[in-house]
């Protein structure tokens, strides 16, 4: 019998942990309940959305519930840990992304680490950023706000889903390729750092293109 790739690497990946001598019975029998990846950020975000999509396609494919669990915190780290302290069986996968590799450096007493703890399983998907900026901001091309922000250094603030996300990043990276400033203001995920940029309170965000298409003023 044929096993299809993606169900190949799932069973590989949970049979790794268990005794060479029930591996094969195992394999045969997995997965025989419901399965939990764990995501790190909250819901509504592109990589939640992109979570929500594989785990429809993995519950037809393996005949077994996909539940998404969100368990947003600390960069990354509260997903990671909760994927990591699990039983190693194959039911609890995390839903890993840049910030966890970032973390090494930026929490060097983690105790858990996405290198040690956790085997990657398979590659899901590439995220492409665009800039966000409110509709009233005076500037309406990259140009254009990088010279105003030099006009007035320190006065934007720069939306983030979370301290050490991509989108606090590419901000960052943006900040030190033009030589501005920007004030982060970081958000517990996407949907709030969206909700204060539409209502003003920052005036630009980095975000991947699935979740920034959505966002745009209602107009009566």
């Amino acid at each position: 019998m044929r096993i299809p790739r993606r169900k190949f690497l799932h069973l590989a990946a949970g049979a790794a942990a268990l005794p060479a001598a029930s591996r094969m019975a195992w394999a045969q029998a997995y997965p025989a309940r419901p399965i939990t990846v764990i995501v790190f950020i909250p819901p509504g975000s592109t990589p939640d959305i992109i979570t929500r999509l594989v785990g429809q396609s993995m519950s037809q494919r393996l005949g077994q519930p996909v539940i998404i669990d969100n368990r947003p915190g600390a960069g990354g780290n509260l997903a990671l840990q909760t994927v990591a302290r699990a039983p190693a069986d194959g039911y609890t996968l995390l839903l890993s992304a840049t910030p966890h590799a970032i973390n090494e450096t930026l929490y060097e007493k983690n105790p858990v680490t996405i290198t040690r703890d956790i085997v990657p399983v398979a590659s899901i998907n590439n995220d492409y950023f665009v800039m966000l900026v409110h509709p009233s901001f005076p500037a309406k091309t990259i140009p254009e706000f990088i010279a105003y922000a030099k006009a007035n250094p320190g006065k934007i603030n720069l939306a983030s889903s979370g301290t050490g996300n991509l989108s606090h990043l590419a901000g960052e990276l943006f900040r030190m390729m033009t030589g501005i400033q920007l004030v982060h203001v970081p958000f517990r995920g996407t949907p709030p750092a969206h909700a204060a940029l539409l209502a003003n309170e920052v005036q630009v965000m980095f975000d991947p293109v699935g979740t920034s298409r959505p966002v745009r003023r209602q107009h009566p």
